[in-house]
């Protein structure tokens, strides 16, 4: 009689002379990716069998057949989980290549021997598949502090474990708290700015792991601790006292993300200024006042604002003649400024030369008005505060200027100056 591949399993179950399964079966290698060649290695045949089927499931069903095969002739007769990359092996053992993940499950060896006895073996087979890249997407991403959630999904086609990344580290406990059961949403109320950066999740299983590009986040804040310094220094205070005619930079700085709009305001009054700095050049008492600088983030709709008091130093105090510019050249105009000027002035006169009357330039009355005196050239200026201007010097216009000044308590001071004109080359 032959034995087919079916009807010799019909006489085994008719005889009832199945006995206790004594074999394994072990995949080879043990850890399979899809892709791969696995042989299902049997252990503990009696190498009496006349023949092999193999079941790709969990039960003896014939729906779960892979193939049947006579020992004797080598015949293999595909069943119905016959997939096309199935071979049964002389030895018993079943090859399969070019793994596919729906290949994973039980796998059933049952063998018939030439007493007509048969033994059941049982194995299991998990094929792991090439994870893809995952993806990860936002809610926003750019968040304000305090204010807003940030909400992060990995998406992938795979059920595999998800693993997060901040900043190409593994993510921080405090960030793990806001993590889904799953693992794949990330949910953060009221986000901080340490909370800003490159976020990246990962899919892995043992044989493959895929990580997503990363996904940058930018948590907008402030302005906060606005401070103005004083010519980019440290060190600043509530007032900034500057010698008469030198330059001071004014630096407004703040915490702030993105960095903040400014702008400037001086006693009140707002400067054309946006930038982070204010140059205030040649120091006068015009100069003196409050300078305030006011710093708004676009973003956060915030604001934060610093003042500081400027006011010309001690020294200047004591009056002084500066010439402007400090060597005049033959055509050219010159201010000689006076540094330190009575605030009760009553009334001052220029002379060129000693202070006599056929020497006075001009003078200047309470009223504001100056008047020319017998020396006066039509080319000479007067300032509300005390500075000569003369215009278009010849080489006759160097030498001694003296200036008397008058306060309302009747105080006189005479200050002299010795200017020189160099010639036009």
């Amino acid at each position: 009689m032959v034995l087919t591949g079916c009807s010799w399993l019909v006489l085994g179950a008719a005889f009832l002379l199945a006995v206790a399964a004594e074999i394994s079966i072990t995949p080879e290698p043990a850890q399979l990716a899809e892709g791969d060649n696995v042989t299902l290695l049997v252990r503990g045949l009696s190498g009496e069998e006349l023949a092999y089927s193999w079941y790709a499931g969990p039960t003896l069903s014939l729906s779960y057949l892979v193939a049947s095969y006579i020992v004797s002739t080598g015949d293999e007769t595909p069943g119905p989980a016959h997939t096309g990359r199935e071979a049964v092996r002389p030895d018993g053992g079943l090859d399969i290549q070019g793994l596919l993940p729906g290949h994973s499950g039980t796998y059933i060896l049952q063998t018939l021997n030439r007493q007509l006895q048969t033994e059941v073996g049982y194995g299991h087979m998990q094929v792991y598949e090439i994870l893809a890249q995952p993806t990860v997407t936002a809610n926003s991403t750019e968040l304000v502090e305090r204010r807003d959630t940030l909400r992060l999904l990995c998406s992938s086609p795979s059920l595999a474990e998800v693993r997060w990344f901040f900043n190409g580290d593994a993510l921080p406990v405090a960030l793990r708290l806001g993590l889904s059961p799953d693992g794949r949403t990330l949910t953060r109320r009221g986000v901080r700015r340490e909370e800003a950066g490159a976020y990246q999740c990962e899919v892995r299983n043992p044989v493959s792991a895929s990580r997503s590009e990363p996904l940058n986040l930018t948590v907008y804040f402030g302005p906060e601790r606005v401070a103005i310094l004083q010519d980019s220094t440290t060190r600043t205070g509530c007032t900034i006292k500057v010698d008469f005619n030198a330059s001071l930079t004014l630096w407004c700085v703040s915490r702030s993300c993105p960095e903040p709009e400014y702008v400037w305001a001086f006693n009140g009054r707002a400067l054309e200024n946006g930038r982070d700095h204010l140059n205030i050049s040649g120091m006068a008492a015009a100069q003196e006042g409050t300078y305030t600088c006011i710093a708004k983030n676009p973003k956060t709709l915030l604001s934060g604002s610093a003042s500081v008091v400027v006011k010309l130093s001690a020294a200047a105090v004591s009056m002084m003649i500066v010439p402007v510019p400090a060597k005049p050249v033959e055509g050219q105009d010159v201010t000689l400024t006076v540094q330190g000027y009575p605030r009760d002035l009553l009334v001052y006169a220029w002379y060129r030369g000693p202070a006599s009357e056929p020497n006075r330039l001009l003078s200047q009355l309470p009223s504001g008005n100056w008047i020319a005196g017998p020396a006066h050239t039509g080319r000479e200026v007067g300032f509300a505060n005390c500075s000569l201007l003369v215009q278009k010097l010849n080489l006759t216009d160097a030498g001694r200027y003296m200036l008397k000044t008058v306060t309302l308590q009747g105080k006189t001071d005479t200050l002299e100056l010795e200017l020189q004109v160099a010639p036009l080359e």
